[in-house]
């Protein structure tokens, strides 16, 4: 419990008032069904907190999603959001956040790989952010959500299917041009909070300018603004 606490606080800078609620996110079913018969009163498992979570990631995804990608319509940004909350997406983002490690698991399911599975992994990512929202709060799940999945977003790990490079490219073939390039203007901002401003030029002429925390999302823009333009 120390080492899980201390992980939670060195990494992410939450610290729990209520240590129960976080061993319970991290208790599977399966050791709480192996130690019935140890305790007078039923061990809580994860699965509570998971129901929680998943409605709370959900939530979050969609504010961020909707305040962020303004010019997206609403089949895009729910396309855009399945790719976030599936269960491949948040087991990889709980294996990036180290919490395998720390869950409390049965020892048929030890033996069986259960700490490196991705659906037990997602569960567990899912009640780690219920516990967090139980525990602290509406903003410190917001604060724990832009550090770990929100900057992924915007560094365009999570792929929908609006492809403005590719769009501009087939826009611009039906006349015969395919010379596009993509040209970084200016990188900005520290080590760990990059910005990138990418300029769009067709044949040698400029058309259209984009900023982005990395330099995909940044050319993404920049087409998009070339393609809003030449389409006008």
């Amino acid at each position: 419990m120390n080492a899980l606490k201390q992980h939670i606080k060195d990494n992410f800078n939450i610290v729990f008032n209520d240590d129960r609620i976080l061993i319970e996110a991290f208790t599977h079913a399966s050791y709480a069904n192996d130690h019935r018969h140890l305790v007078d009163e039923p061990i809580k498992n994860l699965e509570r907190l998971e129901f929680l979570g998943d409605a709370v990631i959900e939530l979050f995804v969609s504010d961020y999603l909707f305040n962020q990608f303004k010019e997206l319509p609403e089949g895009q940004l729910t396309r855009l959001r399945a790719s976030i909350v599936r269960a491949e997406s948040l087991a990889e983002l709980a294996t990036e956040c180290q919490l395998a490690q720390f869950i409390r698991l049965g020892k048929g399911e030890e033996k069986m790989g259960g700490r490196q599975r991705p659906a037990l992994l997602c569960d567990v990512f899912e009640a780690f952010v219920g516990a967090i929202y139980q525990d602290q709060g509406v903003e410190s799940v917001r604060r724990f959500l832009r550090q770990v999945m929100f900057s992924k977003v915007e560094q365009n790990s999570f792929s929908y299917d609006t492809d403005y490079k590719t769009a501009l490219q087939e826009f611009m073939q039906q006349s015969g041009v395919v010379n596009i390039e993509y040209t970084v203007l200016e990188t900005s901002g520290p080590d760990h909070d990059r910005e990138f401003t990418v300029e769009v030029s067709i044949e040698g002429d400029y058309h259209g300018v984009g900023m982005g925390k990395s330099k995909k999302l940044a050319e993404q823009k920049a087409a998009k603004q070339a393609l809003e333009a030449l389409s006008s």
